[in-house]
């Protein structure tokens, strides 16, 4: 349940409030220069209280090699990379455990788990995870460089924010969710340059099924759509086409987004996602007390942020990156 990935495989451990969280890669290449400083870039982008509207829970995200790299290059073997939690405040969640909170996990994972389950921060189904599928990308994107043949040029994904509760201006998004005390979420969109053409499968394996499944492994996601998305069925058929206009695979428009039965297109990849409202939110909710069996107001305790969307670009190119490495990965196989 903590593993995704066919070659370029990526498992995830830990809890929020845990002693780490951290991430084994296998099917790394050998030969990858990699340090630790590599990582401080991606990581910086998905850290919280840096900028308004993120939780103030700071934790220093330093990350450390435990195996897989020898004298600064990967060796081909697992690579473990490890995060310690040291900004912890446990005892917000000890007083609410009774009362699960809307949005979470705690009142399914409760029963799944029987109530073994480390609830603390939201444990194992927390964002705090995020961190290990950032690592996971910084070293999918070196891959992606090594992977590239001699004289093309390597893929690379970028994420941006296209908008923050229904603001295409972030900065006034979050300004009036701070205004009314609420959290907000948001619209991501990510491209994937310079992909070549036929990776994926039909049906199961195709490269959005991929894709969207690794994007819905990050917390908050709540849709997703490639190219035109939903605003396709609105569209006649002819418009919606995309002309081929060379033999390369380039067409007129890209409304597949990249994508055409199953398989890339040789265009851009395009995609956005739907980020949901923050489910600790500052203001009173309502929820069932497994103790009292009575419905009660409460507030959710603890450090969170208004707006999980302003961290979520980093972690879209790292899941994407690492789809794409598997798919380029796999296409090798074959060849």
């Amino acid at each position: 349940m903590n593993s995704f990935g066919r070659i370029f495989r990526v498992s995830i451990f830990g809890e929020s409030h845990g002693t780490v969280v951290g991430v084994v890669l296998d099917g790394c290449i050998p030969g990858i220069a990699i340090s630790e400083a590599d990582f401080m870039l991606d990581l910086d982008r998905r850290r919280g209280g840096t900028r308004e509207g993120t939780t103030s829970r700071m934790e220093a995200d330093q990350p450390e090699i435990l195996s897989g790299v020898f004298k600064g290059t990967t060796t081909g073997a697992p690579l473990m990379i490890q995060f310690r939690n040291t900004s912890v405040r446990s005892e917000d969640y000890d007083s609410q455990r009774a009362i699960p909170r809307p949005g979470h996990a705690d009142f399914v994972a409760g029963k799944k788990f029987m109530g073994f389950e480390d609830y603390r921060g939201g444990g194992h189904f927390s964002g705090r995870l995020t961190v290990c599928l950032v690592a996971a990308g910084v070293v999918a994107k070196k891959m992606l460089h090594a992977l590239a043949h001699e004289g093309s040029t390597p893929i690379s994904c970028e994420a941006v924010i296209k908008t923050i509760g229904g603001e295409s201006n972030p900065e006034k998004g979050i300004a009036e969710a701070v205004k009314a005390q609420d959290s907000v979420g948001g619209i991501i969109e990510c491209t994937a340059h310079h992909v070549p053409i036929g990776l994926g499968e039909p049906f199961f394996d195709s490269a959005e099924s991929l894709i969207s499944h690794a994007v819905f492994s990050i917390p908050a996601i709540r849709g997703i759509e490639f190219g035109t998305g939903f605003a396709a069925a609105a569209m006649k058929g002819s418009l919606h086409n995309d002309a081929l206009m060379d033999e390369t695979g380039q067409t007129s428009s890209n409304h597949s987004g990249g994508i055409v039965g199953g398989l890339t297109s040789g265009n851009s990849l395009v995609f956005r996602v739907a980020v949901k409202p923050t489910s600790s939110t500052p203001q009173t909710q309502e929820s069932y007390n497994m103790e009292t069996g009575n419905v009660e107001s409460f507030k959710v305790k603890g450090r969170h942020d208004l707006c999980i969307a302003l961290r979520v670009p980093v972690v879209l190119e790292a899941v994407t990156s690492a789809v794409l490495v598997d798919l380029l990965l796999l296409q090798h196989n074959k060849g």
